[in-house]
């Protein structure tokens, strides 16, 4: 009942869906899902300046209401509409968060902020078209859920399947509702660099992003993928994959890529000159209960006066394609930088549900505007469970501790942050 309920009033937003035992898959076939997040981060940042803040975070209760239509008939195409309600509500006092979790306005944290997204799909066979909020998940564009609320995008999205063993990707998007955003904003480059005559902070945006993309599945091992992304007027990328995959016995598995990014600037190149490449490579081999990772990533290329990082879009959208992706990120100007991981399960000690992981980074070799040569590194602590059954199913927990140096880096301080999410999602 209360299923249908909530997708009568999409109905009537839709009424060309046509007759009513389309309307009636519509519902049928809806998957609707009520999510629950409660999200603690400690953030201290160890500023030589001890005027300026040290202490950042917030404590929050985030709501998210995830309904999926199934698909009504008209002709040969499959017509449904999604819909995404997020709200957050802050529980602690203000702790000077200007660029975390919540939106900080008039000087201090939102008591409250949320977004409403709503997505027209159409389908013919295996083809799909896309219409309003997106989450792409991409190597040149990628949705954020590492924050309270989830980073979503507006646009035109349409994936293909119907070649055999291919996926097609095309789309275009024309702004961005970052993760402590309550409104979409235009594309930027993070950092929104200063203006080297006016000494104010650039503004420049962008029309929209331009995406496309293969992705070909050579073999049942063996991944191959291009994409190209163009955040008009500011930047162009470029991306090549090879994922490797396989399963050696009953308790052997092996994951590996190598990924390359060529990034150059874009129509107008309101942010000036582009020049940066990347390559990624990472192995993991799983053996029962253990798992054991590697990577290694290298900055390449001039990159710019006014983009001296791997280009990323402002509200710090994140890049999960690159090995060493973190909170230090390992992005700035030939840098190199290599990662080692370990993660337990803990299902055949007694404790299914629960896994562990142990992650360092080490970044070296970049460069500074002062001639030198900077380095940073980073530990990670990861703890997850999950609740496996009873009433309580599905019910997460995960603790993550993080911490962060820096040296003879400009403009960063070391930092720890701790992190505590509790989530549960009630399927309607």
């Amino acid at each position: 009942m209360r299923r249908h309920n909530l997708w009568i009033a999409i109905i009537a937003a839709t009424a060309t869906l046509g007759t009513t035992a389309a309307q009636a898959d519509l519902i049928d076939d809806s998957n609707v899902q009520l999510k629950l997040r409660n999200f603690y981060l400690d953030r201290q940042i160890d500023q030589s300046d001890k005027t300026k803040t040290q202490d950042f975070g917030s404590w929050s209760q985030g709501v998210t209401l995830d309904a999926k239509s199934g698909y009504a008939d008209i002709g040969p195409v499959k017509v449904g509409v999604d819909v995404l309600v997020q709200h957050a509500v802050r529980l602690s006092g203000d702790r000077g968060d200007d660029d975390y979790i919540l939106p900080f306005e008039n000087g201090k944290q939102a008591r409250d902020f949320g977004r409403v997204g709503a997505t027209l799909k159409a389908k013919v066979s295996e083809t799909e078209l896309r219409v309003g909020e997106i989450l792409p998940a991409t190597p040149v564009v990628h949705f954020d859920p590492s924050r309270q609320l989830l980073t979503t995008y507006n646009g035109v999205w349409l994936e293909s399947k119907d070649i055999d063993k291919t996926k097609i990707t095309l789309g275009y998007l024309d702004s961005i509702n970052a993760r402590y955003e309550n409104q979409a904003h235009d594309f930027k480059l993070w950092p929104n660099a200063l203006n080297t005559e006016t000494k104010q902070l650039k503004s420049g945006d962008s029309d929209g992003m331009y995406v496309a993309g293969i992705d070909y599945q050579a073999t049942p091992e063996l991944g191959l993928s291009y994409f190209y992304g163009d955040v008009t007027n500011i930047y162009r990328q470029n991306y090549l994959g090879v994922a490797y995959n396989k399963k050696l016995d009953d308790s052997n598995k092996i994951a590996t890529h190598v990924r390359y990014f060529d990034n150059r600037e874009s129509g107008d190149a309101l942010y000036g000159d582009i020049d940066s490449q990347a390559l990624s490579l990472k192995g993991a081999w799983t053996h029962g209960n253990h798992t054991v990772d590697a990577g290694y990533q290298q900055m390449f290329g001039e990159h710019g006066d006014q983009a001296p990082f791997f280009p990323t879009l402002s509200g710090w959208v994140p890049q999960p394609y690159l090995a060493n992706w973190s909170v230090a990120s390992f992005i700035r100007q030939d840098e190199k930088s290599w990662s080692l991981g370990y993660t337990y399960d803990f299902k055949d000690v007694g404790a299914p549900g629960l896994t562990a992981t142990v992650r360092h980074y080490d970044g070296w070799n970049i460069k500074n505007g002062n001639g030198t040569r900077g380095k940073e590194d980073e530990n990670n602590l990861i703890v997850n469970y999950v609740v496996p059954e009873g009433k309580l199913k599905g019910l997460g927990f995960q603790y993550m501790f993080i911490d962060v140096d820096y040296r003879n880096v400009p403009g960063f301080a070391d930092l720890q942050e701790h992190r505590v999410a509790t989530t549960y999602t009630y399927k309607f």
